[in-house]
């Protein structure tokens, strides 16, 4: 096999499931781990929930102890950036000057929180991405009382508006489209959760943000005043509007597109020897037959691995043409997501968002119960769950494994919920 290092770039979900896969599928040379944060690698979903509700202190949402990673023998770099990547020596560049030339290299660098104008140096505005974001976050809502505004209604702000509510804060929910997750769930879901915020407490708003208002003390927010002239009065703003791939410093690369995310093909490859995996992605899925970033948990994990087995198989053909080495395999999940808000836990399998087609069974209002199938061009490619047992969740996957057409998967899923 080639000789030299390999590096993974990120210290996330991604970048650990590579780490790990690499090291369990035989690579027992030099192994380095980069991440930008000084945090150790851990979960990102509990940031909104568990961690900002307060029943999970910041120490559980560790994905490995230091002595659990002591087996993995990482050159790991924590608190590192990497800044620049030569594709054709695969040589990175760290933090401006130092550089790595590696073997190989899978780039898991996820993606970073989009913000507004007016926003940087304004105390009391904040974003939600990193353990230092939800903390500082947190540490705001520790009193009572509070105003609390989230600017954008999808899964993060209204995971977050949720724990606000429970906390029993005042907290207005701000979104361009008029009901919440409506991109990624279609209207009739959308006007489930809608309810069930309302019920709970949350002001839902329809708008942009045109300025921040400033607070009583220089440099503090003191609210939003939307486009239509709405002041809404806050004493924290979370802004929750998307995110960036963090591919910034590869646009210096010609041989890699960073377009919307890390283009990559089936098998997760960016260029020969340099993979990707994780929210950073823009991969050819297999059976979709379109090029998909995915920014959730379960696709962070499996596509680690992916991309570290088919790093591994290319560079032991590099290493001995002409030999049995490992064969490379396409990526081809079926994407998942979930999202829990009060006591609702929305799943979805399959592709939902961009659909022409939706058709949604409400099952019990009262609980917010429902399963609506999504589809696009005749063919069925993804069904959500909401207050489903575990059961039926499993056969709902089942339905949109491999995109169908819409009158049987329709009836399949009519199958699942008929009763026993």
């Amino acid at each position: 096999m080639t000789a030299g290092p390999l590096a993974v770039v990120g210290a996330s979900a991604a970048g650990l499931a590579a780490a790990e896969t690499l090291r369990r599928s035989g690579w027992s040379g030099p192994l380095t781990l980069i991440g930008d944060e000084p945090h150790l690698p851990y979960d990102r979903p509990p940031l909104s929930k568990q961690l900002l509700h307060g029943t999970w202190e910041s120490e559980r949402l560790l994905l490995r102890t230091a002595e659990q990673l002591a087996p993995l023998d990482l050159d790991l770099r924590l608190g590192t950036r990497a800044t620049g990547l030569d594709a054709a020596t695969r040589t990175l560049t760290l933090d401006g000057s130092t550089s790595l030339t590696c073997a190989g290299i899978i780039i898991a660098t996820g993606v970073t929180a989009r913000t507004l104008p007016g926003a940087d140096g304004l105390d009391g505005v904040l974003t939600l991405r990193t353990l230092d974001d939800a903390v500082a976050l947190r540490a705001r809502l520790a009193g009572a009382g509070h105003r609390l505004v989230v600017v954008g209604n999808g899964v993060l702000g209204c995971e977050a508006a949720a724990v606000a509510r429970e906390l029993g804060h005042d907290t207005t929910l701000i979104g361009r489209d008029a009901l919440p997750m409506a991109r990624a769930v279609g209207p009739e879901v959308g006007a489930l959760l809608a309810e069930e915020h309302r019920t709970r407490g949350v002001r839902l708003r329809t708008g942009d943000v045109a300025e921040f208002l400033t607070g009583p003390v220089p440099g503090t927010v003191g609210g939003v005043r939307l486009t239509d002239g709405t002041e809404l009065p806050a004493d924290t703003v979370l802004l929750a509007i998307g995110s960036e791939p963090a591919v910034g410093w590869l646009r210096g690369e010609p041989a890699l597109d960073t377009t919307d995310g890390l283009r990559c093909d089936a098998y997760c490859a960016a260029a020969p020897g340099i993979y990707a995996a994780g929210d950073v992605a823009r991969w050819d899925h297999p059976l979709h037959g379109v090029p998909l970033r995915f920014e959730h948990r379960m696709n962070a994990t499996e596509q680690g691995m992916a991309a570290a087995r088919n790093l591994l198989a290319e560079l032991a053909a590099e290493s001995v043409p002409g030999t049995d080495a490992p064969e490379r395999r396409p990526f081809a999940p079926v994407p998942y997501f979930w999202s829990d808000q009060y006591g609702i836990k929305l799943q979805a399998y399959g592709l939902t968002a961009g659909a022409d087609r939706t058709e949604t069974t409400v099952l019990d209002r009262a609980a917010r119960s429902a399963v609506a199938l999504y589809g696009r061009d005749g063919r069925a490619t993804g069904v959500l769950a909401a207050g489903l047992p575990p059961r039926q969740v499993r056969a709902l996957r089942a339905v949109v494994a491999t995109p169908l057409p819409w009158e049987e998967a329709r009836a399949r899923a009519r199958a699942v919920l008929a009763p026993a």
